[in-house]
């Protein structure tokens, strides 16, 4: 910070010397054309007295030119005529640093993590309107893809950069680097797979494609995004058709698995009552079978116990006979 400061007050002050110079050499050259004519005055501009204060102003500006601040975010290369290759192999890096006034200048480049995105919406991407990479599947289906690289400067490769692009590097290198890429890996893919879990694998292909190729040219590629892709109308809406007659091919599945459902409990129902029904017909059977074994087992310890059971049975039958011949 105090830095920045000097380096501000240093240009504010050959600032002021200036034009306190020119006010002074004004007020000489008034005051020497009223005593002594236009001619005196001109020659008193390069007398001693107004050549001082003149000296004094340039010396405050090519100190001011040759202190160079370097903020943090920033790194500086230095265009220089004493150098060979008209300009200084190492770059400025953060700080106070010293060039030579007229003979050097610096040029600042951001190092700090910049995004690039080219995008359908009109008001999202870098550029406005309709950006999006248009690109065509192996199978011929047309798709347009949103796309964001996050990238800065190498910091040591920051005079190279300048040597080769200038400022121009984005539109000039990761612009059309981008493009093209995605593009040529976009036609390795049918677009089932590009609208499938293979679009992680063509995101990570073209990172590390862009990462080689950034890495070239002095940048320092952090992340490739395949932010959206869109499909032709015509493909979405048979994406769409697809997806309908999926659901309600879905719907009648889930509803034949209901009805089988139902008729397996329908049938395990009627299994229980059979089983049951057929479990108290064998009670009875077993019953049966166990009093017949008990009466067979009477009959033969007695076999008069037989007669007693006849006349047990018939005896209601007679008294119910005479009853009735008795009446009449």
């Amino acid at each position: 910070m105090l830095e920045t400061n000097i380096d501000n007050l240093l240009a504010l002050t050959a600032k002021i010397a200036w034009l306190l110079f020119a006010i002074y050499a004004i007020l000489v050259f008034i005051r020497t054309l009223r005593r002594h004519g236009m001619l005196i005055a001109l020659v008193r501009l390069f007398s001693f007295p107004v050549l001082l204060p003149f000296l004094g102003a340039f010396a405050v500006s090519m100190l001011s030119l040759a202190i160079v601040f370097v903020e943090p975010q920033q790194v500086a290369v230095v265009v220089s005529v004493p150098s060979a290759g008209g300009i200084r192999p190492q770059p400025l890096r953060a700080g106070l640093h010293l060039i030579i006034p007229l003979l050097e200048h610096e040029v600042r480049y951001p190092i700090y993590w910049q995004t690039y995105t080219m995008s359908s919406q009109v008001d999202e991407g870098d550029k406005l309107g309709d950006d999006s990479i248009r690109a065509r599947t192996r199978d011929g289906q047309e798709v347009h893809l949103d796309t964001s690289v996050i990238f800065r400067i190498d910091q040591g490769q920051a005079v190279s950069i300048h040597i080769e692009w200038q400022n121009r590097y984005i539109e000039d290198f990761i612009r059309p680097v981008i493009r093209g890429e995605v593009r040529t890996q976009v036609s390795q893919f049918t677009v089932e797979e590009v609208n499938s879990s293979a679009r992680k694998d063509l995101e990570a292909t073209l990172q590390e494609l862009l990462n080689a190729q950034f890495a070239e040219q002095g940048l320092l590629l952090n992340e490739f995004l395949l932010r959206d892709i869109t499909f032709s109308a015509a493909y979405a809406e048979a994406i769409e058709n697809k997806q309908v007659a999926l659901e309600g091919e879905e719907q009648k599945m889930n509803e034949a698995q209901q009805m089988r459902n139902l008729a397996a409990g329908r049938r395990d129902q009627l299994r229980i009552e059979a089983q049951g029904e057929a479990d108290a017909i064998l009670l009875r059977a077993q019953a049966q079978a166990d009093g017949l074994k008990l009466i067979a087992d009477a009959l033969a310890k007695d076999e008069n116990l037989i007669t007693y059971h006849y006349v047990d049975k018939i005896g209601p039958i007679f008294a119910l006979c005479s009853c009735r011949v008795a009446i009449r």
